[in-house]
């Protein structure tokens, strides 16, 4: 089984469903709440984990209720949890999710523990990869991955400058169309794997500027999109630790983030491998 590390935030999400996202300075009612455990670390860790890969996730929580709730779905699908230390000074993240009835989204984040997760607090065992977010200090994540040994995939959201070397360091690197503008053609000088989703469009892999592979989702009905870049990197990553040929792991990683936009909430929204091959299935 193939063993991945992720290193990242974890949140409890509150998410308020609505026909459509309010405009600056308006008010939307009629809408339905919902709690789901969230935190792109989180998210990435479990989507890693059901997709078949063996995962520990390095993360901090608050001493507070909201923590069991936002560790609950990894500790009961076995993701490894020994290292997901509890801060006795720092809330557990929340997120704040607007939600419309298309799957568009807004997001407010009070990060919490996350954001108190200093370069002191890593403990990065072997591990064959790594995945590591922006949603942690920008310090910790560039430790994290000068310390990594093997394969490591940064996925750079929420878009925020990183030193050179971190980013010459990652094998895999993904990000969506607005991250993409962030960082503008530097990105494509860099020596790894760049994936670039684009929604409903699909996604593209290139390799110094040169488009290696693109792949389209299968047609599915969105009702929220949260949780489904997360499931894209995870899908992504095992992908080609697997072996999986460029395009047959980007075709892969579309299929999990697709599926997951299919269900409400983050964590309770990312698919199982079973899911995914059953939808690549009439591809073959």
């Amino acid at each position: 089984m193939t063993a991945i590390t992720v290193i990242g935030s974890v949140n409890l999400d509150f998410v308020a469903t609505a026909a459509s996202l309010p405009a600056p300075g308006e008010t939307v009612t009629g809408a339905s709440l919902a709690r789901h455990p969230g935190g792109k670390g989180a998210n990435q860790a479990l989507a890693a984990r059901r997709l078949g890969a063996d995962v520990n996730l390095i993360a901090r929580v608050g001493a507070d209720a909201l923590a069991d709730e936002a560790l609950a779905l990894l500790a009961a699908e076995g993701v490894d949890l020994d290292q997901c230390d509890t801060d006795a000074s720092a809330a557990t993240g929340v997120a704040l999710i607007a939600v419309a009835a298309g799957g568009e989204n807004q997001i407010i984040v009070a990060p919490g523990a996350n954001a108190a997760f200093t370069p002191g607090h890593l403990a990065t065992p072997t591990h064959e990869a790594l995945i590591c977010q922006l949603e942690l200090p920008l310090e910790t994540v560039a430790a994290a991955v000068a310390q990594a040994s093997g394969f490591v995939c940064l996925n750079l959201a929420p878009a925020a400058p990183l030193p050179p070397q971190t980013l010459a360091r990652a094998d895999l690197i993904v990000v969506n169309e607005t991250e993409a503008a962030f960082y503008g053609p530097a990105l494509h000088d860099l020596p790894g794997l760049v994936a670039v989703t684009w929604g409903a469009k699909g996604a593209g892999l290139f390799q110094g500027g040169r488009q290696l592979a693109a792949a389209a989702p299968p047609p599915v009905e969105a009702i929220d999109a949260t949780g489904a870049g997360d499931a894209f990197v995870a899908a992504l990553t095992l992908a080609l630790l697997e072996g999986r040929p460029h395009e047959a792991a980007l075709a892969f990683a579309c299929a999990a983030g697709a599926l997951a936009a299919t269900r409400p909430g983050a964590q309770p929204s990312l698919p199982t491998r079973a899911e995914v091959e059953a939808r690549l299935e009439p591809a073959r």
